[in-house]
């Protein structure tokens, strides 16, 4: 039976989180602030020893076990923050834990992992995905006895985590709209479920990355359901499934739900750093992003919002990423398609045409005789606004202009490959695939796809992330597509196919029908 909303607010009070845990900082953004128009209250949970708010849940959970099951050990499944939490909090209360993380998970993770729990922590390599190593996990588990220890969907891991609220609400009693990023739930449930029976008239709002919406999709169903794919660049909330228990807490005391972008994580980072000089992790900055998003969609000022820093460990190479992409995020940037004639003075034209403004990006493309096409970044003073004037002019002036702003193919790859047609090629496809960063990745694609069909174009990022994201094209004849669908199922990789997406058509493929879609 699950607990009680009071005893949910009774263990939280009495949690001993504090043991390893700090009371972190309640800071005023004051650039946020100020260009909002409302105030910004950031909670600190960078500052615990492992650099996010995992610490409280894992710790909880494994204060609430008894001396057998402390003897026993623990086993936990994660790739990242909860691995982290886990290993700490069994090197401070001196028990064996197994962490089981997936063969693609980052080294710079594994050996986190590693330090924070000394001789205390065994890491097990096994699989290629979360659910492969969560599958280890609990079978380790029912094999040695050992306790599991769930990253959200745990009672005595939720109520580690409302330790947060109950800070909230005596650093800054007077926050009218709290916002808190959801992956698996355990995070925003353990709060709401506190503050909520204290301060009843707190308004409540739940943030997820559009490429994991895991409570949206569970509201829209009426329960938990598994996502078909989640995307990787907040992989702090890369959750398919919200948990069963943070679900029916949060069924019941967030008002809203609010979805932001990968721009906009992007852009939120930023401004985290401008106001702290602090790095957050992507899925740390998603109440930032929150914020931003609720006031596009209900302009106010005057009021007092609060969020959550809840992690802070990036990669670094993440941060090439996260440069790239913020402007767009803050629409102070635009990237654009747009055909020109293919003849002197048309590209001095077209540079009149934009007004003085700053070219943050140009590359170029000779097409034909007759026209040029080129992708393009400015820097925008007016937001979106702006640029719909600047699309206005420059199709009043003859020249097709084709916004990629929001295209995510064209700001992962095609800005990157701008520069080459096939001079004859038909039945091309373009797919977009997600490779594991483990060794052996590339070969499995090429002895499943690569053998039969002719490859006609790839690309490869990466960002930091445990999967690189690939473009690929084939050659496909009409008759063989079925085979080649078969291929795919057998390669079980995530993927989309890309044929008619505009940036390809227009910068990649044949000249035909380049606007028709």
């Amino acid at each position: 039976m699950s607990l009680s909303a009071n005893e949910y607010l009774k263990r939280i009070l009495l949690a001993p989180v504090y043991d390893v845990a700090v009371k972190s900082d309640l800071v005023k953004l004051d650039k946020l602030s100020a260009s909002l128009g409302n105030e910004v209250w950031l909670k600190r949970e960078d500052q615990q020893v492992v650099k996010s708010f995992k610490l409280r849940g894992a710790y909880n959970k494994l204060a609430s076990l008894n001396e057998t099951q402390l003897q026993a050990g623990v086993v936990a499944a994660s790739a990242g923050n909860h691995a982290q939490g886990v290993a700490y909090s069994a090197r401070m209360k001196k028990i064996q834990a197994v962490i089981v993380m997936p063969e693609t998970t980052p080294d710079i993770k594994v050996d986190a992992v590693r330090n924070f729990g000394g001789d205390y922590a065994k890491v097990v390599l096994f699989g290629t995905s979360f659910d492969q190593a969560k599958d280890e996990a609990l079978r380790l588990s029912q094999v040695h006895g050992y306790t599991m220890v769930a990253p959200f969907d745990d009672e005595d891991v939720i109520v580690g985590q409302g330790t947060i609220g109950r800070e909230l609400l005596e650093q800054k009693p007077d926050i009218d709209t709290l916002f808190i990023a959801v992956g698996g739930g355990g995070l925003a449930a353990g709060i709401s479920v506190f503050l909520k029976q204290l301060k009843p008239d707190l308004k409540i709002i739940a943030i997820e990355s559009d490429e994991s919406a895991c409570l949206q999709a569970a509201l829209k169903a009426g329960k938990p359901v598994p996502l078909p794919t989640v995307g990787i660049f907040a992989d702090g909330v890369a959750v398919k499934t919200i948990g069963t228990e943070p679900f029916r807490l949060l069924q019941e005391y967030v008002d809203e739900v609010i979805t932001v972008n990968t721009d906009e994580i992007c852009a939120a980072i930023k401004d985290i750093f401008d106001d702290t000089r602090v790095i957050a992790e992507p899925a740390g900055a998603l109440s930032i992003a929150g914020i931003h998003k609720y006031l596009q969609q209900n302009p106010m000022q005057g009021h007092k919002f609060g969020g959550i820093l809840c992690g802070a460990n990036i990669n670094f190479h993440t941060l090439r990423y996260v440069s790239e992409r913020c402007e767009l995020g803050e629409q102070k940037e635009a990237v654009f398609a747009v055909k020109i004639p293919e003849h002197a003075g048309a590209f001095k034209k077209f540079c009149e045409l934009l007004g003085g403004r700053i070219i943050t990006e140009f590359n170029y493309r000779y097409a034909t005789e007759g026209e040029a096409h080129i992708f393009v970044g400015i820097k925008l003073r007016g937001g979106r606004a702006e640029f719909a004037q600047l699309s206005d002019t420059l199709n009043d002036n003859g020249y097709q202009c084709f916004d990629l702003s929001a295209n995510e193919m064209a700001k992962l790859h095609v800005r990157y490959m701008v520069g080459g047609r096939p001079a004859n090629l038909q039945n091309e496809h373009i797919f977009s695939f997600e490779f594991p960063e483990y060794p052996g990745a590339l070969m499995k694609f090429l002895n499943t796809l690569g053998e039969t069909w002719n490859i006609t174009l790839f690309h490869y990022r990466n960002h930091g992330a445990a999967a690189g994201l690939v473009l690929c094209g084939f050659e496909i004849p009409p008759a063989q597509r079925d085979v080649f669908d078969q291929h795919l199922a057998a390669l079980d990789y995530q993927y989309q196919e890309q044929t008619d997406n505009p940036a390809y058509r227009f910068f990649l493929s044949d000249l035909n029908g380049v606007f028709a879609k």
